[in-house]
């Protein structure tokens, strides 16, 4: 108890609006509180398995703490508790707020313990007859005992009111934003242990096919608790971190973790994992977090191979669920929503009805489940902003109409999330981990789908020699190679349209809480320089009154009003100096708020009356001075520009922890090695060596030339072979960035070594004294790709080997789909850019791209018009604050690819014909990122694409062919011959006369033919036709 701290202020706060909304329901008609004139809240002893009712919340809401052996009683006008000497010590420091408090403290004298008792009993009879109390209150202990003896004796007139509707209406339902904070803390804490930590632990036994029992998984979620390393480092799915105020010490279940399948489900998630095996069919995890005394709890069904009847109920369920969420808002009755969701059942599966929960939630926050709130069909408690509610939709005991074994017969299905009720559709606390069926299905068994024979088309006697499969829809040979079926390019155009409408959905949640306007932007600030902090520190020549240029403290010191006065050089924009006869001018210019540097206003005004100097001007005849001193200005000015420019850039460049060396045994080295960024000095290969935590390479030509990598900066670790390459590459690509010894920050460490490095002596080999032909040739080839399958191996093996060492930090080797790769101009050349399982990689030549799927928000393709050869593509990042990555001039022969990658990779995209202004897009996204989704967020550049789309099918429209034109065609083919042939004959005729008389030369000829075509008004494509008629 030594420890305890209250916070008095708090406590004044909420029990002065406890006493204010009672005093308020006794004016009105004592709807809540029933006409209680007192409230009485008893604690008895600490019980083995504590658990939390109104009793201890009441406490917890209060004090922050639990006080057991305590009895509270609460008037309108004061505050009594009786309790123990040591509690009381930390009670005193409440006295003298303005809610009155009053401690009578327990001691060994029975008769004054007796004497409190009966003081509190009075208190209850001189205050009103009617006393609230908690009816299911199972406190009990001698403390308990001898106040019922007390309270059954001096107060048997007082009539009983259940108090628990008013404690939660009143107290605990509502939360304030220190409540709203720590459920939001729980909240992501739940959400990184089932995505990714639980999620990833039940997908490497799916993968590999291991036995692991249920409670064999929940102990490994349950240890992570108390992994303070793991919560500093984990990422949650939107790729952000728990905030830096984290205490993983607060930390502490009320539920589970639970983890269920094969046929035996509890939906309440309340019994102890069993001892059977995970069973790769139905599986259900759930847990329940209490942070700082507030609760969130998360459940989440993941489905194995599952068959169509079950991904059409978990359809149902993700439906019911998104319409419970979207129908809890402000004003809203309880048994209104659980209504709409039994509604929503019965119309699409009413077989499902009986197998639907009895409620959809409850009330959450130091009560794992307020009884009061529960929002079943009868409950009539209005839902009011600012509520936490658990929502839990659910079908238990479903008949599983294909099993594939025993225990797939039956299945059950659940989804829980914890919310906060606004005036608008809720926050989700835990939205962060995905419900859909895409992101919860996992298969592992691609039963291979019986392809349509194709039909045979059907000749039209009509048509005759044309055959139908010369008529193309496109009007170009370059457009056939990247002919799409139609069926998959409308599959695609579906699978878009609902990814646009998910990432809408989840900006809205995810900036469903404004930010005073600025969505968590920084405010900037003006900015203020000290140069001296005294008056005795400048400098001793500034008493002469004459320009000073102080290098020591960047300050320029000036003479104004006969007074020395210093200006910092982040004040100065610039300094010239001019020549008017005998005189020379020198002009200072200051930077000012209003007049706007370059295209930024870095000095923003914070009063609107202050007054600034824009300008000063010397006058000497002295030039030579002044161009000294303007020289010395803006050299000072370059110098400290440099250094702003090095301190921003160093900004995020994150100091690593030391790595742990092993000492005891040889660490596992790979020799002959370059590295990228090379090191200083001469280009030398060095080694890699894999220790406890890290990696560490190190230069032959010092010992203080080293880099050192830790396995908890690496996010992704990328293999690539020398196949179609001159290099074999293990490359790093980090969270963080580091500085190397040339003192440059990355985020890219690679190792590499040439793949060409074999020298073959084309003179002087002995073998070709005796051969002839091409023998030397075929055996310099042979063992060319004898030694590329060979550095592929060591490589290989070695990134294998960095991953085993560092998989407790989640590094994983990923290599590139070459066959996937198209080229494009990431920055400044043209290279081949490949995904991999989880990014978009450029790792053959600096500077390297690498691009997490994760990351994009969203792809748009630019420049996308009919008659152009390339286009680009731009990303457009989850960190809006982040620029846009472009990778310009790709192929137009690469578009549909690059389209079903993006396709299946879940990554939305648009398309249009003009290249977009990205940083005047970005710009309006993060000024008010809240409204920028509140007006349809990324549609406008659907909309481009829609509008695209519709063009092209009307220009196609034009080209169409009915049958009475085509019969028209095949008549008149004859005429058209002999015209041709007629043509034919006379041109060249006339050319044969041209020749004879005039005698020119191939070059004139082609221009007089080039110009006759241009008045002729025929172009290429008119000749092509008429050469066609003429075969």
């Amino acid at each position: 108890m030594a420890d305890i701290k209250i916070d008095g202020k708090l406590f004044q706060e909420r029990i002065n609006h406890f006493v204010n909304a009672w005093k308020a329901d006794k004016r009105a008609s004592d709807a809540v509180f029933g006409g209680v004139s007192s409230i009485l809240i008893m604690m008895g002893k600490v019980e083995e398995n504590p658990e939390f009712h109104k009793n201890n919340a009441m406490h917890f809401w209060l004090l922050g703490y639990e006080f057991p052996t305590t009895l509270m009683l609460i008037t309108t006008d004061c505050l009594y508790i009786v309790t123990t000497a040591k509690k009381a010590k930390h009670l005193e420091q409440l006295k003298g707020g303005r809610f009155p408090i009053e401690v009578l403290v327990r001691g060994k004298d029975a008769a004054a313990n007796e004497k409190h008792f009966l003081k509190i009993a009075d208190t209850i009879n001189t205050s009103g007859k009617k006393v609230g109390l908690l009816t299911k209150d199972r406190s009990n202990g001698p403390f308990v005992d001898e106040w019922k003896k007390v309270y059954s004796d001096k107060c048997k007139d007082a009539e009983e009111v259940d108090i628990s509707v008013a404690l939660s209406t009143a107290a605990f339902s509502v939360k304030d934003e220190t409540e709203l904070r720590a459920m939001r803390a729980a909240s992501k804490a739940c959400v990184a242990l089932m995505t990714p930590y639980f999620l990833d632990q039940m997908s490497d036994v799916l993968d590999q096919e291991k036995k692991v029992k249920h409670s064999a998984l929940a102990n490994k979620v349950d240890s992570k608790l108390d992994d303070e390393k793991w919560w500093k480092t984990v990422e949650l799915p939107n790729k952000q971190r728990l905030p830096s105020d984290f205490d993983p010490s607060s930390l502490d279940w009320y539920l589970g973790p639970a983890v269920q399948s094969g046929g035996q489900y509890d939906l309440k998630l309340q019994a102890e994992p069993t001892g059977d095996n995970l069973h790769p069919g139905v599986i259900i995890a759930g847990m329940g977090l209490r942070y700082k005394s507030y609760c969130s709890s998360i459940a989440r069904t993941y489905l194995v191979d599952p068959n169509k009847t079950q991904e059409s109920t978990y359809k149902l369920l993700y439906a019911v669920h998104n319409l419970v969420l979207k129908e809890i808002r402000d004003g809203v009755v309880a048994k209104d929503v659980y209504s709409k969701a039994l509604s929503h059942v019965k119309s699409r599966k009413p077989d499902m009805e009986k197998h639907f929960l009895k409620n959809v939630g409850s009330g959450i926050g130091i009560e794992s489940k307020d009884p009061t709130l529960i929002l079943n069909g009868k409950n009539t408690r209005t839902l009011k902003d600012g509520m936490t509610l658990c929502i839990t939709t659910g079908f238990t005991d479903i008949e599983n109409p294909s099993p594939k074994d025993k225990q797939s017969k039956t299945y059950s299905l659940v989804l829980t999330d914890t919310i906060r009720v606004t005036n608008n559709e809720p926050v989700v606390f835990t939205g962060d981990a995905p419900t859909d069926l895409d992101a919860t299905s996992f298969f592992f068994k691609d039963d291979e789908e019986m392809q349509p024979t194709p039909k045979k088309e059907k000749k039209d006697s009509r048509v005759g020699a044309v055959a139908t499969k010369n008529i193309t829809s496109t009007r170009l040979r370059s457009e056939r190679t990247t002919q799409v079926d139609e069926d998959q390019e409308k599959r695609r155009r579906e699978h878009q349209k609902e990814l646009a409408l998910k990432k809408q959905k989840e900006g809205l949640l995810r900036f469903a809480e404004s930010t005073n306007g600025q969505d968590g932007t920084e405010i900037k600030k003006f900015k203020k320089f000290e140069s001296y902090k005294r008056d005795n520190q400048l400098p001793i020549k500034a008493r002469n009154l004459e320009i000073l240029v102080d290098q020591k403290n960047h300050t320029i010191v000036l003479p104004v009003m006969g007074r020395p006065v210093p200006f910092h050089i982040h004040t100065i924009k610039n300094a010239s100096k001019n020549d008017e006869g005998e005189w020379s001018y020198l002009r200072i210019n200051f930077l000012s708020p209003g007049q706007g540097v370059g295209r930024k206003d870095d000095q923003p005004f914070e009063d609107a009356s202050a007054q600034f100097v824009r300008s000063l001007t010397f006058r000497s005849r002295d030039g030579d001075r002044y161009e000294e001193i303007a020289a010395q200005i803006s050299s000072m000015k370059k110098e400290a520009t440099k250094k702003e420019q090095e301190k921003k850039d160093m900004e995020d460049v994150v100091e690593q922890d030391k790595l742990i060396e092993i000492r005891n045994r040889r660490p596992p080295v790979m020799d002959n090695v370059f590295i990228r960024p090379a090191l200083e000095g001469k280009r030398v290969p060095g080694k890699v060596e894999i220790h406890q935590n890290g990696i560490r390479y190190q230069s032959p030509l010092s010992t203080q030339q080293r880099v050192d990598v830790l396995f908890s900066n690496i996010r992704h670790l990328f293999f690539q072979p020398c196949a179609h390459e001159l290099v074999v590459i293990i490359h790093l690509h980090l969270k963080d960035p580091i500085i190397v010894s040339n003192k440059k920050k990355t985020k890219d460490i690679q190792f590499y070594r040439e793949a060409t490095d074999i020298q073959f002596d084309e003179t002087g080999n002995r073998k070709r004294k005796y051969r002839h032909g091409d023998e030397d040739e075929f055996e310099q080839e042979q063992e060319d790709r004898r030694h590329r399958a060979e550095l592929d191996r060591q490589f290989k093996s070695f990134a294998d080997k960095i991953a085993e060492a560092g998989k407790n930090e989640g590094v994983e080797v990923d290599m590139p789909l070459r066959e996937l790769g198209f080229s494009g101009v990431p920055f400044r050349s043209n290279v081949t850019i490949q995904p991999t399982t989880e990014c978009l990689i450029q790792i053959t030549e600096p500077p390297f791209m690498v691009v997490t799927v994760e990351d994009i928000e969203i792809a748009h393709l630019e420049r996308v018009q009919f008659g152009l050869k390339n286009f680009d593509l731009v990303f457009v990042f989850k960190d809006f604050t982040r620029a846009p990555a472009h990778i310009n001039t790709i192929p137009v022969e690469s578009l549909e690819d690059v389209k079903e990658w993006l396709d299946s990779s879940d990554i939305a995209f648009t398309e249009g014909p003009l290249n977009l202004n990205w940083p005047t897009i970005m710009k309006t996204v993060t000024a008010d990122t809240h409204q920028f989704f509140a007006d349809g967020g990324w549609s406008f550049l659907q909309n481009e694409s829609d509008d695209e789309d519709e063009e092209e099918e009307e220009e196609e429209s034009n080209f169409e062919i009915d049958e009475s034109e085509l019969e028209e065609a095949s008549e008149s083919s004859e005429d058209d011959s002999d015209f041709d042939s007629n043509a034919s004959a006379e041109g060249s005729e006339e050319g044969s006369e041209e020749d004879e008389d005039e005698g020119e030369d191939w070059d004139e000829l082609e221009k007089k033919a080039k110009r006759k075509d241009r008045e002729g008004g025929l172009d290429e494509e008119d000749r092509g036709r008429n050469k066609k008629r003429r075969h």
